[in-house]
């Protein structure tokens, strides 16, 4: 320990001398062998709870390592610099940061979590170095990071608390970053960890390649020999291209945060160094491409860039070349690439919160086409309307006795969506996957696992007409706004038109509401994620119909509008109490029938203030339809014992058995009240897997059964399907409405009961959370 932290002040001393003496500084005698080290340094800003589910002490574990298996030389901490103090009480914080010899490991300052939502600023830097002895300057093996999450209980102290928190740890978060970002990389990397450990890691990670110190060779490791010109072409290559993209990143860091760094003298001098000797230039093309700094006009040193990487068109100038004089352009290419870096981690330390934020921001423009591997986008027209309910069986009858022409459902659009996805799960399988960016090895782990979302935008919203027969009726384009070449997020919501108090605060609610016999905590995944993206929202987890969701709907809907109400007047008056309320927008989320209670909750007289608030809807697997028309005959057994036996009265209501009369049933009235004229954003999540809720009814389309079913029964569900649409429909300008289809693997689950009745993938939407992140990530100003 002592000997790390002599060490420790030693680099801190280097680190902070001047970066133009390290620019300036004349070549060293060279050493005998010309090698790299991957210098990779982590930012962690923050430790935020966002739902652990035990109070105690916690810690971070980072260790490094190459992901080539033959090649074991884990990274090893090279220097570590604390930017601030953590905001941390004698009661809350134990010991300091400590480097571990034995695994090369770092670990942060135990800290203790008392609450959620509480943040531990940890504002330190740790830069490993990993040798490139092996690689010959350019790696062609990525590097494994790995986080630890490590927990001791509250009673733990002193020396038993270091020793339970070695023990072992509770969460592991590992991140792959890629060969192609080893020669230079300033990325946010978020660390999540669990379900079970639901935090927040606020991480950025900065790589760059350096020339590795000075030391005695050894025949015991491979080394560069003068004579190996292909060795030598890939040093210079990779240190060139390092330069040159450290010397970009830092400019277009300056510029993004608007502080200035001055590197006119550094970039004035780099022709006049002369890195490869003018024989080398005599026999290398050149190119109209140019390092970045350099003026048009001048020499390129001998060097042609092309993408981005510096290429030696010719191995004979390098034979040419005396040992010297390599070994002196290796160690001044080396100085230039250390003053760079040297220079960077001063102005990282300076504005550590601006870059950071503007990492994130870059991070999270990033996610939705990186994501865009597990996610299909599409675009379907709403119908005018679907067949009219009111004409009988003889009127589909044409005047010789034909059918008229009607587009019919031949396929069962379930087996279809289950058929594309796994389609395009198979083609992930056989991908390889080459990108500069890090990769959550959560969900690049075992790419074929991660579930399949198909998004199905719905545009093109006309309003109903009651003429016409077809299922897709074309489109009168001069009466239809062409949604199609309207941005996404253009359009503003009349409610949120900026009122005089323009400083005002916007109150953003979101109430999650969970499904049969479920718990107010069901869809906490959802919440966290949701979290994430507005960290200012209020969340209320619905409480009022736990163990009450066998009754009556109308009871349910009333006890949640009851709360609903009470929650938004209580942060209301919090709001008013601390400055000027400005504009409230109300969200709600909901799982299973929790979507049923929802809507008629909006349906009560006391939410009717509260209907112009309304943001964003998110309804997952909902039965907006009820039960009419389920293909799946093991559940609708399920259902019926519920009924004979159990008097459930909300399963009489979802199968439309509540009144003999279908006219006079709780759905056919809760479809003619207006639960989703109000809302700017409306999406509906359904599974193919799905066999708890139908699937048309998650969708809230046509199904095959009701297509030709011209009984009253279908003319009834026809009816409560169209009034749906045109509330979707409804007066609110620019509003979007999306279909996202998600498809778990469940290759690993086998086949039992739960997959024959498709529970698994109903509860599947409440113990992952990828597919939420792809959503939510992929269209934040949905959840803004």
């Amino acid at each position: 320990m002592f000997r790390r932290l002599r060490w420790f002040i030693g680099m801190n001393h280097r680190a902070a001398a001047s970066p133009k003496r390290l620019a300036n500084a004349k070549p060293k005698p060279p050493p005998a062998m010309l090698e790299t080290v991957q210098e990779i340094a982590i930012y962690i800003h923050r430790f935020h709870n966002l739902d652990l589910f035990q109070q105690g002490w916690y810690q971070i574990k980072i260790t490094m390592r190459w992901e080539d298996e033959e090649f074991e030389l884990p990274g090893t901490p090279a220097r570590v610099v604390q930017y601030e103090a953590p905001e941390l009480g004698p009661e809350d914080a134990y010991g300091v940061w400590r480097i571990d010899d034995t695994d090369n490991s770092f670990s942060t300052q135990p800290f203790r979590i008392r609450y959620a939502r509480q943040d531990v600023l940890l504002s330190l830097m740790i830069s490993f170095n990993l040798s490139l002895r092996k690689y010959e300057g350019l790696s062609t093996s990525a590097i494994i990071l790995k986080f630890e999450l490590m927990y001791a209980p509250m009673l733990e102290n002193g020396s038993e608390l270091q020793a339970s928190l070695d023990a072992c740890p509770a969460s592991v978060h590992e991140f792959r970053i890629p060969p192609k970002a080893l020669l230079g990389l300033h990325s946010y990397c978020p660390v999540h960890f669990d379900s079970f450990h639901a935090v927040l890691v606020d991480i950025s990670i900065h790589i760059t390649l350096l020339r590795a110190g000075i030391h005695a060779p050894s025949s015991k490791v491979p080394r560069f020999g003068m004579g190996h010109v292909a060795d030598l072409k890939q040093v210079f290559k990779a240190l060139f291209a390092a330069r040159d993209r450290l010397l970009e990143e830092l400019q277009k860091l300056s510029k993004e945060i608007n502080q200035t760094i001055d590197l006119t003298d550094f970039i004035s001098k780099l022709n006049d160094t002369k890195l490869i000797h003018t024989s080398l230039q005599a026999d290398v093309v050149t190119t109209d491409a140019q390092p970045s700094g350099q003026v048009s006009g001048e020499p390129q040193s001998g060097l042609e860039k092309a993408n981005g990487i510096v290429e030696l068109r010719s191995d004979r100038p390098l034979n040419s070349l005396s040992k010297d004089d390599l070994l002196n352009s290796f160690h001044l290419l080396g100085n230039q690439i250390l003053y760079l870096w040297n220079t960077f981690l001063n102005f990282h330390r300076a504005n550590k919160k601006k870059i950071l934020e503007f990492l994130i921001d870059a991070w999270a423009n990033d996610r939705r086409a990186e994501w865009s591997i597990w996610m299909v986008y599409s675009k379907v027209e709403m119908p005018h309307h679907y067949l009219n309910s009111v004409i009988d069986e003889s009127s589909f009858q044409g005047g010789r006795g034909k059918v008229l022409s009607l587009k019919k459902l031949t396929d069962d659009p379930s087996h279809t969506a289950a058929m594309r996805a796994e389609l395009h799960r198979r083609s992930i399988a056989q991908m390889k996957i080459n990108n500069q960016s890090i990769q959550d090895m959560h969900i690049f782990g075992d790419p074929s696992r991660i579930p399949i979302i198909i998004v199905e935008r719905v545009v093109n919203v006309p309003r109903r007409t009651t003429s016409g027969n077809s299922y897709f009726s074309q489109l009168d384009q001069k009466d239809t706004p062409n949604l199609l070449t309207v941005p996404l997020f253009n359009a503003v919501n009349k409610s949120s038109v900026a009122s005089p108090q323009q400083n005002g605060r916007v109150l953003k609610i979101v109430v999650f509401v969970h499904g049969f016999q479920g718990h107010h905590l069901d869809l906490r995944l959802v919440r966290n994620q949701w979290l994430l993206i507005d960290p200012k929202a209020e969340f209320l987890m619905s409480e009022e119909n736990e163990d009450k969701t066998s009754g009556d709907f109308r009871e349910m809907g009333q006890r949640l509008a009851q709360e609903v109400v009470s929650f938004v007047k209580r942060k209301m008056d919090k709001v008013s109490r601390h400055g000027t309320l400005r504009n409230i927008k109300l969200s709600f989320v909901g799982h299973s029938i929790g979507n049923v209670i929802i809507r008629t909750a909006l349906a009560e007289s006391s939410m009717e203030p509260y209907l112009r608030y309304l943001h964003t809807y998110v309804s997952i697997s909902g039965p907006h339809l009820g039960y009419l028309y389920s293909s799946n005959s093991l559940f609708n057994s399920g259902l019926w014992i519920l009924k004979k036996f159990k008097g459930t009265q909300c399963i009489h209501q979802l199968t439309l058995t509540d009144d003999p009369d279908l006219q006079n049933t709780f759905f056919y009235k809760l479809c003619k009240q207006k639960t989703l004229d109000n809302f700017q954003n409306i999406i509906l999540l359904s599974s193919p897997q799905d066999g708890y809720v139908p699937y048309h009814s998650a969708r809230i389309e046509l199904c095959q059964g009701a297509s030709w079913d011209y009984s009253k029964k279908g003319k009834v569900f026809l009816e409560m399907l169209n009034e749906c649409l045109d509330q979707i429909r409804g007066p609110s300008e620019g509003r979007v409405f999306m279909r996202c289809d998600v498809n778990f693997d469940t290759s690993n689950q086998g086949r039992n009961l739960n997959t024959i009745i498709g529970r698994a993938a109903h509860i599947e939407f409440l113990e992952t959370d990828i597919f939420a992140r792809f959503i939510m990530w992929s269209f934040p100003e949905l959840f803004r």
